[in-house]
């Protein structure tokens, strides 16, 4: 029995051994003909083609659906690799489309600030505003101007819109501006057009009240709020806000100045008029003590 086995295995073995022969010989034998350059063999090689090509599409239709496949995907591979692109370039777009609306912002900042009309006799310097210390305590900010740009203590400084507050304290390379709304700040204004005059005493909020109206029947909501130039704190007509009726009841402002979005500011260079303390002199010379004005009339 085991005679058996083994003598079917090697008949089996022989017969693989033969049939690989044949099929390389047949496999040499096609590619000596297609190698011959000959008259009988092309007309032999054209007769073979036509005999099996035609019914070998069916059998390649599988390699013809694997090779569609294969470029479909190298197709979606160069897709997805443009999608990824794409998705680069809209996220760059995106930053700058923020940097130009930045830029539009701050333009449009700068315009305000062209804007604001001033007096002839007056002069100015913009600077950035560098800290917003804003809070329920104190009202203030930091600009990049200070001591070498000939900053002093106690000028204007305004957005494109409105009075913002006044320098209070001056450093070499920057400036504290105390807001009009902080509860140190009492600004003596002009309120049009009735021109009654009024105390703004900022109390930490956007809408600070006004004391001391002359005559608050006369006074009507909408009314302009300017700078008085009373006292010689600000130059005159510049612009604060404009009357308003609080919850309260009582005459507040509505500041024109736009405190959420601060980032340039207008400092004003302002100098009060000397304060007149010897009236006599305006109409002529200082006489001696000891001079005989009948004399002279005489």
């Amino acid at each position: 029995m085991a005679r058996n086995d083994s003598s079917d295995v090697q008949f089996l073995k022989m017969l693989g051994r033969l049939g690989l022969g044949i099929f390389l010989l047949i496999c040499f034998a096609l590619f000596m003909l297609w190698r011959i350059d000959n008259p009988r063999a092309e007309r032999l090689r054209m007769a073979v083609v036509d005999r099996f090509v035609p019914n070998m599409d069916p059998l390649m239709a599988p390699v013809n659906k694997l090779s569609q496949m294969g470029r479909d995907f190298q197709s979606y591979e160069r897709i997805y690799s443009q999608n990824q692109e794409l998705r680069r370039e809209l996220q760059r777009m995106k930053s700058w489309r923020e940097a130009a609306i930045q830029l539009e912002q701050e333009n449009a900042r700068l315009l305000d600030l062209n804007k604001v009309k001033l007096s002839p006799k007056l002069s100015s310097v913009s600077g950035k505003v560098i800290t917003d210390s804003g809070s329920r305590f104190r009202q203030s900010a930091l600009i990049n101007l200070g001591r070498e740009d000939g900053m002093t203590e106690g000028w204007a400084a305004m957005d494109g819109l409105g009075l913002v507050g006044r320098i209070v304290a001056v450093g070499e390379k920057s400036s504290r501006v105390v807001f009009v709304s902080d509860t140190s700040s009492n600004i003596p204004i002009l309120i049009k057009p009735s021109n009654h005059r009024a105390i703004l005493a900022g109390d930490n909020t956007l809408q600070p009240p006004l004391k001391f109206v002359e005559s608050i029947a006369q006074i009507q909501p909408g009314d302009r709020i300017i700078t008085s130039g009373d006292g010689g704190v600000f130059p005159s007509d510049l612009l604060v806000g404009q009357v308003v009726l609080g919850a309260d009841g009582q005459l507040r402002t509505q500041l024109a100045a736009d405190f959420r979005r601060l980032d340039l500011l207008r400092v004003i260079r302002f100098a009060p008029s000397a304060p007149i303390t010897e009236p006599d002199r305006l109409i002529g010379p200082v006489l001696p003590k000891d001079f005989d004005q009948e004399a002279v009339d005489g």
